[in-house]
């Protein structure tokens, strides 16, 4: 029930239990059980995941989503995970936390902090990775807390649409052979972003482009120009290191969209 809201909280108490429960109990009840949790977590320790082979490499990602607050508007919550991985990339459990909106984030990067430490006592051996898009907050905390950082695959491979538009600009089914191949070569051949930079440099002063277009591209430069030395995904996949950051993405959905926008919905902190 901890993923449902309080309507469907009342609806299912009624049509599997029978039991008929006001709304605003529903909503007491959930406030006072967060607030005494709240309260009790600093102090609190859980027991550590169950793996089935040794860890060989911590992930640690962080992420926000909006969310609407009744009185503030659209807001910022936070989601952090921490994801095991054996000797082979395979990802074994995975530890998510979600956070309120908050300003400056004090509280949740706290908790998060002391999740990692948990991560590095108990797999002292473990190399810790940070994989992460391009917010530069984000980059901030993860330097201090990894050992390696690397930029989402999806999210570097998505700027590489405007090349291929510049490129071929008539034909789409060239665009689309173009990227495939492209993709593939940023993914498993080593300097294959700084080649799609100067690729980049050179299309954009060489040809006359469109307005959009030539923003698209710089667009592009500007992130292949802040996150080069976070490309390395041919070196990553030797070392059997995960290069998506897929599972943060997955728990801004699972922790904070299903849960807290619904249509119609607004929260109150």
């Amino acid at each position: 029930m901890s993923g449902m809201a309080g309507k469907e909280v009342k609806n299912d108490l009624l049509e599997n239990h029978g039991r008929k429960v006001a709304l605003s109990y529903i909503q007491r009840l959930s406030e006072a059980v967060g607030s005494v949790v709240q309260a009790k977590e600093e102090a609190w320790s859980y027991a550590p995941p169950k793996e089935d082979s040794q860890i060989a490499t911590v992930g640690i990602g962080l992420d926000g989503t909006c969310m609407l607050m009744c009185e503030d508007g659209y807001r910022e919550a936070m989601v952090g995970t921490v994801s095991l991985y054996d000797s082979e990339g395979e990802r074994q459990p995975t530890i998510y936390l979600g956070a309120a909106p908050e300003y400056g984030k004090k509280s949740f990067l706290e908790r998060l902090e002391r999740e990692i430490e948990r991560a590095k006592n108990r797999y002292p051996e473990a190399t810790l990775v940070g994989i992460a898009d391009g917010a530069e907050s984000n980059w901030k905390f993860l330097e201090k807390q990894t050992e390696e950082q690397i930029l989402d695959f999806y999210h570097a491979s998505g700027y590489l649409g405007a090349l291929a538009e510049a490129l071929h600009p008539n034909t789409v089914s060239k665009q689309k052979e173009w990227l495939t191949e492209n993709c593939r070569e940023l993914k498993h051949e080593k300097g294959k972003a700084g080649e799609l930079l100067n690729l980049m440099k050179e299309v954009k002063e060489e040809k006359s482009h469109s307005k959009n277009l030539t923003e698209k591209l710089q667009a592009a430069i500007t992130y292949y120009e802040n996150h080069q030395h976070q490309m390395d995904y041919a070196e990553y996949l030797e070392k059997k290191y995960p290069i998506g950051s897929g599972v943060t993405e997955a728990a801004c959905k699972t922790l904070v969209k299903q849960r807290l926008c619904c249509s119609g919905m607004g929260c109150d902190l």
